[in-house]
């Protein structure tokens, strides 16, 4: 009787020092980077990954409201620490919330935009060419199949991942060992704001009301939201 081959072992991710490669390949690849960030866990490990081993960093920010206080404070905190200058620019999503009128009038006057927009101004604007962000190949099966494909560098979309191999434990140690600040809203929304949905901005109301009433002033139906939040935990018994 034959005996069946044995299985080959998984491979397992990279873990301690050899999380750093991408970013070490990266850095010997090209002097510059730039870096989309949002003040999230991911991000702030990101940025500081990059300050670390490039020569030159650059930064932009996507807001859907400018100038919320929170906001601010992340890219302040990230301004002073690495002393850099962030670019503050409309997120892409905005133009089909403006154009579709979502918590406002619909506004088909405003021409659309997309991330790809967004990608070509920052890179005329700094002369660099590959974008890091702080994806993981932990994220998600669709993430995962992208990021096997491409490898840590997407060449053909001028991406960068240097968090690719990242596990949440391993960015948290991050933070913890670097004394890295996340971004406020982080504390109750449990990721940097992005969303005008009623849990989020139920929240925001709750924490930083000044910055909702800036919301507001741009979206002037977010209140029906919240309601609708604020009825269906009242019809769950649930404690806001």
């Amino acid at each position: 009787m034959s005996r069946a081959a044995p299985k080959k072992p998984k491979k397992r991710p990279p873990t301690g020092r050899l999380l750093f490669e991408p970013i070490k390949a990266q850095s010997r690849f090209a002097r510059s980077v730039i870096v989309a960030f949002s003040g999230g866990k991911d991000s702030v490990v990101t940025l500081d990954l990059c300050c670390r081993y490039f020569d030159e960093v650059h930064v932009f920010f996507m807001y859907q409201v400018p100038g919320l206080s929170f906001q601010e404070a992340a890219i302040r905190w990230a301004e002073n620490r690495y002393g850099i200058e962030v670019m503050r620019l409309p997120h892409f999503e905005l133009s089909d919330w403006f154009r579709l009128g979502v918590f406002r009038h619909e506004d088909w006057a405003v021409p659309p935009v997309g991330i790809q927009d967004i990608y070509a101004y920052v890179r005329q604007q700094t002369g660099a060419h590959f974008i890091a962000a702080g994806e993981r190949i932990a994220d998600s099966i669709w993430r995962r199949a992208m990021m096997k494909h491409s490898g840590h560098l997407d060449v053909k979309r001028g991406r960068f991942y240097p968090l690719m191999y990242f596990r949440q434990p391993d960015v948290m140690a991050y933070i913890k060992q670097r004394d890295l600040k996340v971004s406020p809203e982080s504390r109750f929304l449990g990721h940097s704001f992005r969303s005008l949905q009623g849990d989020d901005m139920f929240l925001l109301r709750r924490h930083y009301p000044a910055d909702y009433e800036k919301v507001a002033r741009w979206f002037p139906f977010v209140g029906a939201g919240v309601r609708q939040f604020e009825m269906e935990m009242e019809e769950n018994g649930r404690e806001f």
